[in-house]
């Protein structure tokens, strides 16, 4: 779809703007929002083409926030990738480099403290309806459930949680089954 009028790509511009100050925990948060407004919402981008571009970008080295420069040049190109990755990073850096700063003269005070402890379950919340989104096209049209993924997922999630197993390995583990076609 590069084929994106000036006012859309402001509009791919502006939403990435608002998405970057809603990113707690990362880009990847802000995935099923992503997927409302540009699959969903505009039609932007098929189902297919969206999951796809996480997936390239997150088999590819380098920070997690890559796949938000696929998004955009899947929708509109190279000038889609550079909104897309400025919309995204200009906002939060700014803030980040602004709060940060307050925090050290502030970081022992109750309402810092209770705000930093709200975030995890947050970004939690936030991180699982991502992993909706992603797991929802396997779901969609299958005659049976998709178990495969579906473990991949749980030993994932379990290895997180119950072992100090460094996520390099998990990620390789699941090249592996899929290499294998049991994903």
């Amino acid at each position: 779809m590069n084929g994106l009028s000036a006012a859309d790509l402001f509009d791919l511009l502006g939403h990435f703007l608002l998405l970057s100050l809603l990113s707690i925990g990362g880009a990847m948060s802000a995935a099923p929002e992503m997927h409302r407004y540009f699959v969903v919402e505009r039609g932007w981008l098929d189902e297919t083409g969206f999951v796809t571009s996480i997936a390239l970008a997150q088999a590819a080295p380098g920070p997690n926030v890559t796949f938000v420069a696929v998004v955009g040049y899947q929708i509109a190109g190279l000038v889609g990738a550079l909104a897309a990755l400025c919309g995204i990073l200009l906002p939060s850096t700014l803030l980040s480099l602004r709060v940060s700063r307050w925090l050290r003269t502030h970081r022992t005070s109750v309402g810092v403290q209770a705000f930093t402890a709200g975030l995890a379950p947050m970004t939690v919340g936030l991180l699982l309806a991502t992993s909706w989104v992603l797991l929802k096209p396997f779901l969609d049209g299958a005659e049976t459930v998709p178990w495969g993924p579906i473990l991949l997922i749980a030993v994932t999630v379990w290895c997180m949680l119950r072992t100090r197993l460094a996520p390099i390995w998990l990620i390789l583990m699941g090249g592996l089954v899929g290499a294998l076609g049991y994903g």
